[in-house]
């Protein structure tokens, strides 16, 4: 019998891999995307199914977290076998700005779709997936981070992730559900957002080097995060729905660094050395060595800038994973080092 998904969040990064995945291993899909006047489907075009069509494999409905009416109208129509709650206001820096929207989202999306499932007996047997987030940590000390290790969210989009977390482990413990947590570090890949600093990197100096940009501004070169490729994490949010028991699981790299030395390997990627120079807000990068004659900079040109508009009022300086249970009980490890995920990342760039 074919099995049924449901993604929440299904034209984004991770929601575009997840839908490709599942189609490959034959389940019928569907996702909700939020109403928008700009088509926003560009990550799953290639796999975008009409509506009309008869006979697909992929269906994807208007709907948004937010709106319990839409949520209950899909889910108890299709009645899936897995839901992957993945939609979310997942720009740690915007949520400071939109704090209230970021929690109805991100923390009431999830309780809205656990009290779904617990109250209509059609969805007794349907296995929910959460996207829970290192940033649930806090990043207080220099540890690798297991399932165990205490939190101390540190933005609203954290705390708001650790409702979410909490709730899926309440509803799991007090009324059967299958459901569970996947404590994500950070996954990159040539579908990110542009907001995002990896992609913000990347596409940064390219446009630079093309000199529509002067500048790329950043804000904490400091901090350090956990740093893997979305392809190898996706396929972890499948196998802990076929787990016989629901638990919740790390995934990460084990590996950590930093903005300022991922900065250096994609410049080198494309061809050329940066060093630093200052302290504090006027700390800049620049042109050091250029192995690429082809490019159109010059030694010492200043290519990177800090500006306090992208500091967060509550900084997290330090993230790192540590993935055995999930090496240990789902046989998993990361396949894609960071320099592969820079080189997909420039290669696949669409800027």
């Amino acid at each position: 019998m074919t099995k049924k998904a449901f993604i929440t969040g299904i034209t984004g990064q991770d929601g575009s891999y997840l839908a490709e995945f599942l189609l490959k291993k034959k389940y019928k899909v569907f996702g909700i995307k939020r109403r928008s006047s700009l088509i926003n489907t560009r990550r799953i075009d290639h796999i975008f199914q009409e509506i009309w069509l008869k006979k697909k494999n992929l269906t994807i409905f208007y709907g948004d977290l937010n709106d319990t009416s839409s949520l209950s109208r899909y889910i108890l129509k299709i009645k899936p076998d897995e839901i992957y709650n993945l939609a979310a206001q997942s720009h740690v820096k915007a949520s400071f700005d939109i704090p209230v929207y970021t929690s109805d989202t991100n923390a009431l999306g999830a309780l809205r779709i656990l009290e779904l499932i617990k109250n209509n007996s059609s969805l007794h047997k349907t296995k929910f997936y959460q996207a829970s987030t290192s940033e649930m940590f806090g990043g207080e000390k220099k540890i690798s981070l297991t399932e165990n290790n205490y939190f101390k969210p540190k933005s609203p989009y954290a705390v708001s992730k650790l409702f979410s977390y909490w709730t899926t482990i309440n509803y799991r413990e007090g009324f059967n559900i299958f459901a569970c947590n996947g404590i994500l570090f950070n996954h990159e890949s040539p579908r990110r957002g542009e907001t995002f600093v990896t992609k913000k990197i990347v596409d940064g100096i390219k446009k630079v080097l093309k000199k529509k940009n002067k500048y790329l501004y950043l804000g904490n070169l400091n901090a350090e995060r956990d740093w893997g490729h979305a392809k190898d994490y996706i396929p972890m949010m499948w196998k802990m729905l076929q787990q016989k028991k629901a638990q919740d699981f790390v995934i990460s790299t084990g590996k950590s660094l930093s903005i300022r030395r991922f900065c250096e390997l994609v410049c080198k990627q494309y061809g050329f050395n940066i060093g630093w120079k200052g302290k504090g807000l006027n700390e800049f990068g620049y042109v050091k060595k250029i192995q690429n004659k082809n490019l159109s900079i010059k030694i010492n040109q200043k290519i990177i800038k800090v500006h306090k508009e992208y500091l967060r009022p509550n900084e997290v300086n330090f993230l790192k994973g540590n993935y055995k249970k999930a090496q240990k009980t789902l046989g998993w490890n990361p396949k894609i080092s960071i320099k592969e995920l820079i080189q997909d990342m420039i290669e696949n760039s669409e800027e």
